[in-house]
């Protein structure tokens, strides 16, 4: 049984992850804060990076260059409608946003939080497992492959979710302790 499916749909839950953990406010600046922030620009909904020039000024800053002055006040007003605890500020031809330091409630909450999302990318492992499973079962059932090769392709699917859950349970680690020790 070909694993390639299951193992693209499984990595692209992983990589969606950790897209999701960059943009994550963990009290330091990182241009992933907003790369994923909508933009409702005059000509259409844009994420901020294809709308602006987004750099560090330094840890605790990012500004944000947009290409067209004129949607500068789109771009702060999506930064603030987005909900994600940033207060940008018009600079007149770029908006800054600091950001604050973490207190310690707050760095529960993320870590919590980013527990969920792994749990979440987790049972997206196991429904992807459920359909390498089911159709295991339909090729056997439809007598196109033996039991021994059956059982292989089981304990094959079983391994590869068994290095995924791997791979959540360390970047659920990793950012809960970046956050908590930042």
């Amino acid at each position: 049984m070909d694993m390639t499916p299951y193992r693209q749909l499984m990595d692209k839950a992983i990589q969606y992850f950790e897209t999701e953990l960059k943009g994550l406010q963990v009290g330091r600046a990182s241009t992933g804060l907003v790369e994923n922030i909508t933009v409702e620009a005059s000509y259409g909904p844009m994420k901020v990076p294809q709308i602006a020039h987004v750099t560090l000024m330094d840890a605790q800053t990012i500004k944000i260059e947009p290409r067209d002055k004129n949607e500068l006040k789109h771009v702060e007003k999506a930064i603030y409608d987005a909900n994600v605890w940033l207060t940008p500020q018009n600079e007149g031809s770029y908006v800054i946003v600091r950001i604050p330091a973490l207190t310690q409630e707050r760095r529960v909450e993320i870590t919590k939080q980013v527990k969920a999302m792994g749990e979440e990318v987790k049972w997206r492992i196991r429904v992807a497992r459920q359909d390498a499973m089911k159709n295991n079962k339909s090729i056997f059932d439809a007598k196109e492959i033996g039991e021994d090769e059956s059982k292989r392709n089981e304990k094959d699917i079983d391994a590869l979710v068994k290095i995924m859950n791997e791979k959540i349970d360390d970047l659920v680690k990793n950012k809960s302790e970046e956050v908590m020790t930042i």
